[in-house]
């Protein structure tokens, strides 16, 4: 089963590769810094956040995704931001992993409101494995029984405005487009990094020990439709949340997070599968981890 499963997947690369690349995260709310380098060092500490994603439980080599980041302000105004990421998204024989580092600048606004411009870079490893793969064509030159490796410079840019209540961000996360050679004979493939566009933001609403945050996304890779996220959570005293969000043509998610001390974050989240994933896999499990430290008085 899983060598027929991913017969079906390499046979739909093409399709694949001018749609989503990227894994997705359903609390992308929790770390926007991996997903918009601007995002990074407007905080006044340094926060480490790391995330585990497994996708589609029950079904044989469903996606799972790793990543950690560290990002925080490098100067005494606070106006610049240094980080960086690492990340594994393994899908079968297939594994994209890489990092990058990124730089942000911030500057006021209004008294109350910022807006940072951020840039990344790094570099990415794409490798498939040919000894899971069931070719139909056994003599196939374009995939061999070992591990084919593909190496490309990456980077991303954003931008991201924010204050106290409310945030909003746009990023392109993978900016270069590189096309992904993973043989020097075929030079022409469609294999292709395309550009991701994304729209996200989100407003706290406070009274008493209660705060109240709608947030929405929306990603967009031409020529597929935008994948549009929308969704809250409600928190107690900065100490326990929980809520929900739909994500369209795909699923329903509910998590709960937690300070379990006062620097130590915990969340899950559970995707209800709307799509007709449904029929083969019982939810998707997200865990995001983070530690705040070295924090600045404002």
């Amino acid at each position: 089963m899983k060598k027929v499963l991913f017969v079906l997947i390499i046979g739909l690369i093409p399709t694949f590769l001018i749609g989503q690349q990227l894994a997705h995260f359903t609390q992308f709310y929790l770390n926007q810094y991996i997903i918009n380098p601007a995002a990074g060092g407007t905080k006044n500490y340094f926060d480490v956040k790391s995330s585990y994603r497994y996708q589609w439980v029950g079904v044989n080599d469903a996606p799972r995704t790793f990543t950690m980041s560290m990002d925080g302000p490098v100067t005494k105004k606070g106006n610049m931001g240094l980080g960086g990421y690492v990340y594994s998204d393994i899908t079968g024989p297939t594994r994209r992993t890489g990092f990058k580092v990124s730089y942000a600048y911030n500057f006021k606004v209004t008294s109350d409101i910022k807006l940072s411009f951020g840039l990344a870079g790094g570099l990415m490893q794409f490798a498939v494995d040919g000894s899971e793969i069931t070719l139909a064509d056994a003599n196939d030159v374009a995939f061999s029984n070992s591990l084919t490796n593909a190496y490309t410079p990456d980077a991303a840019f954003g931008a991201f405005l924010y204050s106290d209540d409310f945030y909003a961000s746009i990023s392109i996360p993978q900016l270069i487009g590189t096309e992904l050679k993973f043989t020097d004979v075929h030079t022409n493939t469609q294999n292709k990094l395309e550009n991701h566009y994304y729209l996200n933001g989100g407003y706290k609403f406070r009274t008493g020990d209660w705060v109240i945050e709608p947030f929405a996304q929306v990603k967009y890779i031409p020529p597929t439709n935008p994948q549009i996220d929308i969704g809250g959570r409600f928190i107690y005293n900065d100490l326990i949340w929980l809520g929900g969000t739909y994500r369209s043509e795909d699923a329903a998610s509910v998590f709960v997070g937690l300070h379990l001390i006062e620097n130590f974050v915990f969340s899950y989240s559970y995707d209800i599968i709307t799509s007709d994933v449904s029929n083969v896999s019982s939810g998707t499990h997200e865990v995001v981890l983070g530690l705040r430290f070295h924090q600045r008085n404002e």
